[in-house]
């Protein structure tokens, strides 16, 4: 029995590529630096290629002054221009319905994946995969469940969306392939409402959660609302999703103690980097991706956007220098055995980012900030606005009671952690869940800019 995807590319090549389990840790542990570029610039050379005979680049290249024989390898990677999900839109626009990235002019790639993205910050945008790039992106992840320890004891409940968005069907698709853990696939909360999440969760004794701190840390409070306890009821042991800075303590004591886990990826590059077992640090898996850290404004500053080129996306819709607009750093302390950079995780957006007074505010940093306030839920909202010309930014935070701190003292914390003063709202449990979307949306809206 043939399989059109799967035919589509040599299997054992990529399984010998990219690695999983014991496999990934005999090929990377003890690895050079040295050893890792040279195959970075094996595989980019593959990505180049594809990319100059995609229309998209080709195009872009050509306009910027850019030939073949300018970029012979990553040392020349800056000569070529960055991309962001704007300029992928502003093609799709003048290209529908796909734009020309997923497009090869001499080159013909008859199995597709579509999906869009989640809508985050603009209009879904649709994205296209071969399956050679989709299938990388499947055993990146799939390592990465298997590394932190998921094995074919446990049960995997998703909360990531699914129908046309991409989350979803990924992390089934890599955990059902590349681990050996049973998957449950319940989706946001408008695709299986969270009482009965948490229903299924302890009726089938799921033992890992993946997905948003945020959504994960609301289904806590609805299985204590339903008399089930992490731990007896619902046997959780490990969560292994996104958490901003300062919301693992927080996610792990709503869930009886189990380990959380941080990972990172767009819908474009899938998974970028992970934490490993030590949770020191994000490792990159450079064995695919290469990563630039690059701030505009301050090129000498060590935080800035992740700029991605994806060294397995070889077949189709190529990946040269694409803006997430993600911001981190490097992460430099600790040792490791693999030849992997590391970053501390992800510190804020820079295209949500709001200017007040000069500083640099990040919305999406500042749940880290809240976990200070007593009672505080894990969800806030801030919202902007601009009455009578003069800027205003309001933090909403959700509190499970009031009794314990005031709008003045919370005000005081931000003010302290921002430096800049922010005005405040208290609300109770559950009041911002419709500006954000956390019942609807795969990643809940942290910013409401009514300017």
């Amino acid at each position: 029995m043939s399989s059109p995807y799967f035919d589509a590319f040599d299997y054992q090549r990529l399984s010998d590529e990219y690695p999983t389990g014991a496999n990934f840790i005999s090929k990377y542990s003890g690895m050079s630096r040295q050893q890792l570029e040279d195959l970075q610039q094996q595989r980019f050379q593959a990505v180049l290629e594809c990319a100059w005979d995609t229309p998209f680049y080709r195009s872009l290249w050509l306009e910027s002054g850019v030939s073949k024989a300018d970029v012979k390898d990553l040392s020349d990677i800056s000569k070529l221009p960055i991309i962001d999900k704007s300029m992928i839109l502003a093609d799709i626009e003048a290209n529908p319905p796909f734009g020309s990235l997923p497009t090869r002019l001499e080159k013909t790639v008859s199995q597709r994946v579509l999906q869009t993205t989640s809508g985050t910050t603009g209009n879904p945008q649709p994205v296209l995969w071969g399956p050679w790039g989709r299938e990388v992106q499947n055993a990146l992840l799939g390592r990465t469940y298997t590394w932190l320890g998921v094995n074919s004891s446990d049960v995997m409940h998703s909360v990531y969306g699914h129908g046309l968005v991409n989350g979803g069907h990924y992390i089934r698709e890599a955990a059902t392939r590349y681990t050996e853990a049973l998957m449950l696939t319940a989706g946001t909360g408008i695709e299986t409402r969270s009482e009965r999440q948490v229903a299924v969760m302890s009726q089938f004794g799921v033992t890992v959660l993946v997905g948003f701190a945020d959504y994960l840390l609301k289904l806590s409070q609805v299985a204590a609302d339903q008399n089930l306890k992490p731990g007896k009821d619902i046997p959780i042991r490990m969560i292994i999703g996104h958490v901003l800075d300062g919301g693992r303590e927080a996610l792990e004591a709503a869930w009886g103690g189990a380990k959380v886990y941080n990972w990172y990826g767009v819908a474009d590059t899938g998974i970028v980097a992970t934490e490993g077992p030590e949770r020191d640090g994000m490792h990159v898996w450079e064995d695919a991706n290469y990563l630039e850290i690059i701030n505009s404004e301050d090129p000498s500053s060590a935080m800035g956007d992740m700029v991605v080129t994806s060294l397995g996306k070889s077949d189709l819709a190529p990946l040269i220098r694409f803006n997430t607009h993600d911001l981190t750093s490097l992460h430099t302390t600790g040792t490791s055995d693999f030849p992997f950079q590391k970053i501390v995780g992800l510190l804020g957006r820079s295209d949500n980012m709001v200017k007040l007074k000069g500083i640099n505010v990040y919305p999406t940093a500042i749940g880290g900030m809240l976990q200070e306030v007593a009672g505080f839920t894990g969800e806030y909202v801030c919202r902007v606005e601009n009455p009578g010309g003069v800027e205003k930014f309001t933090v909403v935070v959700e509190l499970a009671t009031t009794s314990d701190n005031s709008q003045e003292s919370v005000k005081q914390l931000l003010a302290q952690k921002l430096g800049v003063t922010v005005e405040v709202e208290l609300v109770a449990r559950g009041a911002t869940a419709e500006l954000t979307g956390l019942n609807t949306r795969q990643k809940p809206a942290r910013l409401l800019d009514l300017r």
